[in-house]
């Protein structure tokens, strides 16, 4: 099969890469020129364990090309995606610009019979809108040529793209007609194969799937970091109140644990976009307003709590270990670790940040407000106080005596709850988790 895949960002590089992988013969397009060429030598523009390999390797074979030119990519396709942005507005609606030129440039050059798939995070309706671009080019062109526009969303985790790709929970596909059933049927045989469920259904729901299911996720977080705040206020334990209820198997344990909010590419957007999307059905959406809100408040929790127990942030020096939303990833969209330390900045403190794969070119969004570290220790010289917001492998197990000879303070709050608190508390520390106990208003001398 030959497809197309327009866009190299997260979604169009990662599902060209992995089609590719399985024997499909793709070019992924981009119209950024500069992009194309780092691509062709090699450079990857995100960080995402293990795709470099799979690049790499389906390059090596011609099973995978990069292009500027979707116009002459279209002849003998099979099949076009769409993976381009469909970044969010101040409103939440998502921004679908990129989605309308790209099928407006189908149209003008499809000659043959094409499978046109919408991969973005699109809202429903979408694919009415791809459909109506589509014929109003080949109108314009007196050109009668069939086409099929159908619905694929990813539900890739940052992070474990490749495993989630080569290895899905669920492969949703919204079609309209049995030629195009077909077609995604060949594209994803390799995957039905190995027993990995294909499930075919009308485009207005598989468009609705995708954003239910992160909105499910964001929600189930949301809940977890309210209940931390209770059990803040009552001396429970969040540890326990997660394996109490997700045990449960109506429940389950994912997406459960307490910590400082939800961010990245994803969750923040999507949440967005479906309050937009039922509010203009006049269909209010109480709980993800709810869940956008609680997400909000909880990002600031490590601010709040440092400031609590330092007696001010001003002239007070805080270290921020991570920056990325989760680990394994360079992404630092809607991170709530960005929020933490432009909050801290913004409160007088001097905030030195320090992640292992985000860098100071990568997060350009702090701008001077931040000083960036070298390695995670650098960042806690002189430091009055630690806050721990990305759960990279490195920061879990840390040489607490290291820790107390570097720092000027015993501050150390902990916003994923992986810090060995009882060998903190040893060396002198005054631990604080997310959700753990009683938080105490004020810290020892420090």
């Amino acid at each position: 099969m030959k497809v197309t895949m327009v866009g190299t960002g997260y979604v169009g590089l990662v599902t060209g890469a992995c089609l590719a992988e399985v024997g499909c013969s793709v070019t992924c397009i981009d119209t950024d020129v500069g992009k194309v060429e780092r691509l062709r030598a090699g450079e990857l523009p995100i960080y995402e364990p293990g795709l470099g390999d799979v690049v790499t390797r389906t390059v090596a074979r011609n099973g995978l090309r990069f292009s500027t030119d979707l116009g002459e990519e279209l002849r003998g396709s099979d099949a076009v995606f769409i993976a381009v942005g469909t970044p969010s507005g101040g409103d939440g609606v998502a921004d679908l610009s990129q989605v309308e030129a790209v099928a407006r440039t189908v149209g003008r050059h499809l000659d043959h019979y094409t499978v046109v798939i919408t991969k973005s995070t699109v809202p429903v309706g979408t694919a009415d809108m791809v459909r109506a671009a589509i014929a109003d080019e080949l109108a314009l062109r007196g050109a009668d040529v069939e086409f099929d526009v159908a619905s694929n969303p990813e539900f890739l985790k940052e992070g474990a793209a490749i495993a989630d790709f080569m290895r899905p929970d669920r492969i949703v596909i919204g079609v309209e007609s049995d030629r195009a059933k077909a077609v995604l049927s060949q594209i994803y045989r390799p995957f039905v194969l190995n027993g990995h469920p294909l499930l075919f259904m009308d485009i207005a729901s598989a468009e609705v799937t995708k954003y239910a299911a992160n909105a499910m996720l964001a929600m189930r977080i949301s809940f977890m970091n309210l209940m931390a705040r209770l059990c803040e206020e009552t001396g429970a334990d969040v540890g326990d109140v997660r394996r109490g209820i997700g045990s449960d198997p109506r429940i389950g344990s994912q997406f459960l644990y307490a910590g400082i909010g939800y961010g990245g590419s994803c969750f923040p957007k999507d949440v967005r976009a479906l309050i937009s999307s039922g509010e203009s059905f006049g269909l209010p959406m109480e709980m993800l307003r709810a869940t956008e809100a609680v997400n909000e408040a909880q990002k600031l929790v490590p601010v709040r709590r440092v400031e609590a127990l330092l007696g001010g942030l001003a002239g007070r020096k805080v270290a921020v270990w991570g920056l990325a939303f989760k680990p394994n990833t360079d992404d630092i969209r809607d991170a709530p670790a960005i929020s933490i330390s432009c909050a801290l900045a913004d409160a007088g403190a001097e905030v030195v940040v320090y992640d292992p794969v985000v860098t100071v070119m990568g997060a350009r969004i702090i701008g001077d407000r931040c000083v960036f570290a070298a390695s995670a220790y650098e960042a806690l010289d002189d430091a009055d106080a630690l806050v721990l917001a990305t759960e990279w492998p490195e920061f879990r197990a840390p040489d607490v005596e290291e820790m107390a000879k570097r720092m000027r303070g015993r501050v150390v709050v902990d916003g994923r709850n992986v810090l060995d608190a009882e060998a903190l508390r040893a060396h002198g520390f005054h631990y604080s988790g997310i959700g753990i106990g009683r938080v105490e208003p004020a810290c020892p001398a420090s």
